[in-house]
């Protein structure tokens, strides 16, 4: 008899989600975890001083908390402390001459302040998060359920039914249309269409690329009914809520166990081996890595027997933009020099569609924004505990840093191709200028800050490649059914037994949990 009936290798949302529900259904789960803490991209540090509580990576669970996940595991994960902290202004766009716009959780609001701006444009903003809500049956089992499914085949058959097979590839087109065809198309205002555009960099996109619009409206949709929480205490405390969860349930966490292979006998995955050479047995062993760590790291004894869809798969296999993290402790409460931003949990510095598409496609040639597009995030403002009374926080990501860098953008910031310490505090010092501007007394506020390159990144969680947040290109070729390879069917791999799980795999990244939360429940959860 096997040690456990499943190991699962890291300890991401999908991960914890995965062995949460499994260990509930009485299943032996041992998750492996090679770094020194559970939770891969939620974990929660005093990296600047003490007494503040940075979520250095991930930091709001809007996908969480409107998930399939949350809905099972919801309410056993708050009697274990995942609490979670709003406000009614989830996001704003900040632009460079000052003027901003704040999206709220009210849609009729919302439709008045748009319709302000430019007549219609509200009226466009309803009814375009209107169809998301009318379409979320449907639109949702694609974007987080089992593609290969028969339910998925019959929701299919019943759209076709509903719509006619012409009018169902009319809606397919449709959601095809990048971020900025469906702005362009439908919105005059300028401050409405920046609100939006900087949003396609957070699902891996840029604003040119296929079904991007769709995305925007999802995330429209999303941002006003569910806000952008964040977790009390950071999100490391999602991490500890995932942990007691699971040891409840009779589940064993592990962190310091680095996997160094899988064992396969007779074509099927039968447990691993650390790096101390001590072999563990399970029935089943689930992957929560990236494509690369499991077929060139984990699997490496089996590469000669895997089929050629795979060998292709992984060498076609590309990432996408890397990240750029920027923190800071500020000396009393963020003073903008624009009204209404006070409590806004994201707020965007974005001039235009034009300038996310410029910065995006600067980061994709290898050179350094000239200006970057910056998500600022204030979460002290939702959860006063995340620093002292009296000082403040900022969250800073930049969803546009190149991967490799082959220059500056703006030929000011010396390189050599690749991410230095000299390069990254000259590239943070580029960003915390942009910042400056719109923050009276900002550089006399700075108590601390700390910054992290995409390498920095990938040396905290070697799934991050090249800093990568997203698990991979999010372009259509590289999702849906596609991803992570052509011939990928669902999160089966090419052994039995082995389960592959992660941002890699549908439904893609986030904090949605989807991957773990589907194959959990095919496995019994």
């Amino acid at each position: 008899m096997a040690d456990h009936d499943h190991i699962i290798v890291g300890s991401g949302i999908n991960a914890l989600v995965a062995a949460a529900m499994l260990s509930s259904k009485g299943k032996r789960v041992l998750v492996l975890e090679r770094g020194d803490r559970f939770g891969g991209c939620m974990r929660t540090e005093e990296i600047t001083l003490p007494g503040f509580h940075h979520d250095v990576m991930a930091a709001t669970f809007v996908l969480f908390l409107t998930s399939p996940a949350h809905a099972a595991l919801g309410s056993d994960l708050a009697r274990h402390g995942l609490e979670f902290c709003h406000t009614p202004q989830p996001t704003a766009v900040l632009r460079p001459d000052g003027t901003s716009l704040v999206l709220t959780t009210d849609r009729a609001a919302n439709i008045k302040t748009f319709n302000a701006l430019a007549p219609g444009d509200g009226d466009r903003h309803g009814a375009d998060v209107g169809t998301i809500e009318a379409d979320a049956p449907f639109l949702f089992a694609l974007l987080g359920g089992e593609l290969w499914s028969w339910p998925t085949a019959r929701l299919l058959i019943q759209q076709a039914w509903k719509r006619g097979l012409r009018g169902l590839a009319a809606w397919m087109g449709e959601a095809l249309r990048p971020i900025r065809a469906w702005l362009e198309s439908n919105y005059t205002s300028d401050l409405v269409q920046a609100l939006w555009a900087p949003w396609a960099l957070h699902t891996g996109l840029t604003t040119e690329s296929a079904y991007g619009g769709q995305m925007g409206k999802v995330i429209a949709f999303a941002l006003e009914a569910a806000g952008a929480p964040v977790v009390r205490g950071g999100a490391g405390q999602a991490v500890e809520a995932f942990r007691r969860l699971i040891e409840e349930n009779g589940g064993e966490l592990r962190n310091g166990a680095d996997v160094d292979r899988i064992l396969v006998r007779n074509g099927k995955a039968c447990g691993v081996r650390l790096a101390d050479g001590s072999e563990l047995s399970a029935s089943h062993v689930i992957c929560s890595v990236a494509p690369g760590q499991l077929y060139n790291r984990l699997l490496r004894d089996e590469t000669a027997d895997l089929p050629d869809s795979t060998t292709s798969g992984l060498n076609q296999f590309r990432h996408g933009r890397g990240n750029f993290q920027l923190h800071y402790a500020i000396d009393g409460p963020i003073k903008w020099k624009s009204e209404g931003l006070e409590d806004v949990a994201l707020i965007h510095l974005a001039e235009s569609i034009d300038s996310v598409s410029k910065s995006s496609n600067e980061a994709e040639r290898g050179m350094l924004p000239v200006t970057p597009t910056i998500c600022v995030g204030q979460p002290h403002r939702l959860d006063p505990s995340r620093c002292p009374e009296g000082k403040s926080i900022l969250w800073l990501q930049i969803p546009d840093a190149p991967r490799t860098i082959k220059g500056d953008a703006a030929g000011e910031i010396e390189t050599d191709g690749g991410w230095t310490e000299a390069t990254r505090e000259a590239f943070a010092n580029r960003i915390e200028a942009i910042l400056a501007r719109h923050i009276d007394g900002f550089a006399d506020s700075v108590l601390a800050r700390k910054a992290y390159s995409p390498v920095d990144l990938e040396s905290m969680n070697i799934n991050l490649v090249g800093g990568d947040p997203y698990g991979g290109s999010c372009a259509l070729d590289q999702f849906f059914i596609w991803r992570p390879f052509p011939h990928s069917t669902n999160n089966a791999t090419a052994i039995a037994n082995l389960h592959h799980i992660g941002a890699s795999t549908h439904p893609g990244p986030g904090l949605g949990g989807g991957s773990g939360f589907l194959l959990a429940k095919r496995l019994g959860g």
